[in-house]
């Protein structure tokens, strides 16, 4: 089963995109009234920032959400990803405040969105930074996800 998210994160990633862009081209012409040859250097380096970011927010689409075989492929295109045994997941959350979302034991998927499905973990899930209790994301149908992992969850 796939899981799309895409069309809930790229509008607003491609408006920060936008902005980025906006601000680097303003900030490289002031440096360049000044110092030539830092706004050129300054150039390359925000040209990959933005190169980057443009693949990230393509790779939305190319990389959903899955399930598959057993496991829950938790992904946030090619920058973030975790794989968790669907019977390490003890069910999806009815409701969630920012504290919860901004906590460290939150693999928040969602990036710059606010998450619509938040899921607890039974065990916690080590990672090399944290330890992660909970999942978040910004899915487009969180209805189909939610029905879904209610199947997946009871019938296991």
């Amino acid at each position: 089963m796939s899981f799309a998210y895409h069309r809930s994160l790229a509008p607003m990633m491609w408006a920060f995109f936008a902005l980025v862009l906006v601000e680097t081209a303003t900030v490289h012409l002031i440096i360049a009234l000044w110092w030539p040859a830092l706004a050129l250097a300054l150039s390359i380096a925000s040209h990959s920032v933005l190169v980057w970011l443009a693949l990230l927010i393509r790779s939305f689409s190319r990389q959903p959400v899955l399930i598959v075989e057993g496991l829950l492929h938790w992904r946030c295109g090619s920058l973030r990803r975790v794989a968790v045994p669907l019977d390490q997941i003890a069910g999806l959350r009815a409701g969630w405040d920012g504290p919860l979302i901004k906590d460290r034991a939150t693999f928040n998927a969602a990036l710059i969105a606010w998450p619509n499905v938040v899921i607890d973990l039974k065990t916690p899930l080590p990672s090399r930074r944290r330890v992660v209790t909970r999942l978040a994301h910004k899915l487009d149908d969180r209805d189909a996800f939610a029905a879904a992992m209610t199947r997946l969850l009871a019938a296991s």
